[in-house]
């Protein structure tokens, strides 16, 4: 049965809440305005990155630096003045966005990148009863997905993989795990030093400074003609390890709630007599094939596994930086990274590593660093237009009331039966589903060592993904954070650092803990289990959660997905080509879906999908993607 004819009232009545305004959001708020949307609310926290120029094409090189939501709605207003758009340059997660705020809205679509906020999100639209529809896509694949409450799943009722796809904006400006620091070094650093000079880059013009100082920034990567080589290695070293770091120390918001990071000068770490040292290592270094040129060779180091401490890796980054300019000159201005040219490893290498001091991240060595600068994902424009539309498809088909005509849609690389999208019919709630279905959760953990502060930091913030937690054991309250009694901070700072069997109400073996977010509307029961020991290589955080939609790792779907066992972060990893022939392997964030046989798949009901063939989905923003290890020991699935 097909759906019912598109009626335009539901459109001109909508008001809609937008929650992204970046590759996604710039396509979406275009069409939600073409297709006659009268009211839309827009919310997104960042600012325009360089970087972001070449795909979301409602920002120009003049709005580097602006609030996205705020441009957007002013370039969308030039062709369509007559609506109503309301943005914020704010986080979602704000104290202001709750959930009466959420229910003034007929649906929610979210353009996000990453996957703290989508679970905010799905919380508070459950909570306020209105449908959201999800997307994301990376590179060619996309996906978009309807939740609607007590109809079809909701965003967390299937687990997601560990993630591991990075925001532009993270990787210039609030870097927390060394895979940041490398796609900096990679794409931003080596690409301004070595590729082409005319390609616009982040670190020209930087949120914090806007356009105005890009002449000045511009200067310093050019090396003049009379530049000693050792002096212009330093100066381009104290620019972006030090300069550019104090420039984002400047914004006192950004490290509110963040480690400031320090600025490194190369005078701080390296003798003065280095230029010195480095313009006699050159009789060391004799290759006649130039990709075998080697700072290590030169500098006497000869283990690519060992950890450089920041001393060598400033080392390195100079000494590189020397031998790409008296070795290679005639490549510079037309480099592209490359992870079998030693030279480039290395020097990426150490550059991430100096910016990891600076931010507090733990160094790694060369051997690592390749394998995590070998293989990255960038975002494609058109699939971003693609998913747009399925959204605004969807968007109206929930409108209209007519859900059984819902689907999620997948955006594939390569046609699958004929086909580049892919359509499935939404699955129903899962029961067991702890966010929408309130089953309660068992925690194993040792009540007499393990103390409040784990409890909420490892397990009630990271994995339930709380904002404001209230703690209950039967009617005594624990803890709570926000808005407090200043008689009360004292006691729950002090509960903090007791173990749980020493807490005025006792926590041991068999206590029910009762856990809410306010702002979430959000609660869910925790039944303690005490258990004495914990294998710390598989256990780490000494405490196991079970009953959650734990996020799937490599190791225990190494064959159904791309992973390594990297440390997550706020996005998805998702998809990578096979470089040898022309099967396509896709991680999945949620459990296998499996695909009708029959052409018309849009009519598949979900018990069908359930026993047919498999396809995995992807679940990301636009940006960055990486991917850490060798392409060649993934498991390749096709999708034919």
């Amino acid at each position: 049965m097909g759906s019912p004819p598109f009626s335009s009232a539901v459109v001109k009545d909508a008001k809609v809440l937008m929650v992204g305004a970046g590759g996604i959001g710039c396509e979406l708020l275009k069409t939600l305005a073409l297709s006659g949307f009268p009211d839309i609310h827009i919310i997104d926290m960042d600012t325009i990155e360089v970087s972001n120029l070449n795909r979301q094409f409602l920002f120009r090189q003049s709005h580097v630096g602006q609030s996205k939501a705020k441009v957007a709605r002013d370039a969308v207003l030039k062709f369509r003045p007559h609506i109503n758009i309301t943005p914020y340059h704010a986080n979602v997660k704000d104290p202001e966005f709750n959930v009466d705020f959420f229910k003034q809205f007929n649906v929610v679509l979210n353009g996000l990148d990453n996957l703290d906020a989508r679970r905010h999100v799905n919380r508070l639209c459950l909570a306020a009863n209105v449908p959201l529809v999800e997307s994301g896509t990376t590179g060619f694949l996309g996906q978009v997905t309807i939740h609607v409450k007590g109809r079809t799943e909701c965003y967390e009722c299937q687990p997601k993989p560990a993630p591991k796809t990075y925001p532009v904006c993270t990787i210039t400006s609030t870097p927390s795990k060394f895979v940041h620091c490398v796609v900096w070094a990679k794409d931003l650093l080596f690409a301004k030093l070595f590729g082409d000079k005319n390609q616009g880059n982040d670190l020209n013009v930087r949120s914090s400074d806007g356009a105005s100082s890009s002449e000045n920034v511009e200067d310093v990567f050019e090396r003049r003609k009379d530049e000693d080589i050792d002096q212009y290695g330093r100066k381009i070293f104290d620019h972006v390890f030090g300069y550019n770091i104090e420039l984002a120390l400047s914004n006192e918001e950004t490290w509110k709630n963040r480690n400031r990071p320090k600025p490194i000068y190369s005078k701080d770490v390296l003798s003065d007599d280095l230029a010195q040292q480095n313009g006699n290592l050159e009789k060391n270094c004799v290759c006649d094939d130039e990709l075998s040129v080697s700072a290590m060779t030169s500098l006497g180091m000869k283990n690519p596994q060992d950890i450089w401490s920041l001393r060598e890796n400033s080392k390195i980054f100079l000494e590189a930086l020397r031998l790409f300019f008296t070795k290679r000159e005639k490549e510079i201005g037309n480099l592209g990274f490359d992870k079998d040219d030693q030279l480039a490893v290395e020097f990426v290498t150490a550059a991430a590593n100096i910016r990891a001091a600076s931010f507090g991240i733990p160094l790694h060595s060369l051997f690592e660093a390749k394998g995590i600068a070998g293989n990255i994902v960038h975002a494609v424009a058109t699939t971003n237009a693609v998913i747009a539309g399925l959204i605004v498809i969807e968007a109206i088909k929930v409108l209209q009331n007519d859900i059984e005509s819902c689907r999620m849609t997948y955006c594939l690389e390569h046609p699958s039966r004929n086909m580049l999208l892919m359509p499935v019919e939404p699955f129903e709630p899962n029961k067991s589903c702890y966010v929408c279905s309130e089953t309660p959760l068992s925690l194993e953990i040792n009540t007499n060592r393990s103390k409040l502060k784990d409890f909420v930091e490892k397990i009630v913030k990271a994995k339930l993904g709380m904002n404001l937690p209230l703690i209950m054991c039967a009617s005594n309250l624990l803890y709570e954070a926000g808005d407090v009694e200043d008689d009360m901070i004292a006691i729950y700072e002090a509960n903090l650092e007791k173990v749980l069997a020493e807490l005025p109400s006792p926590v041991t073996g068999g206590t029910m803990l009762t856990v809410e977010d306010m702002q979430q509307e959000f609660v869910c029961s925790i039944n303690i289990k005490h258990r004495e020991e914990f294998d710390e290589e598989k256990e780490p955080d000494g405490m196991v959660l079970s009953g959650w939609t734990q996020p799937v790792s490599a190791t225990e779907n190494k064959d159904k997905s791309v992973g390594n066992g990297a440390s997550t972060s706020d996005a998805v990893v998702t998809a990578v080509e096979s470089e040898k022939d022309e099967e396509i392997s896709i991680v999945s964030t949620l459990k296998k879906r499996k695909l009708p046989d029959e052409t018309d798949i849009s009519s598949a009901t979900a018990e069908e999908v359930k026993h047919q063939k498999q396809l995995e989905v992807i679940d990301d923003e636009d940006d960055l993607v990486m991917l850490d290890g060798d392409l060649d020991s993934f498991k390749k699935r096709r999708l034919s």
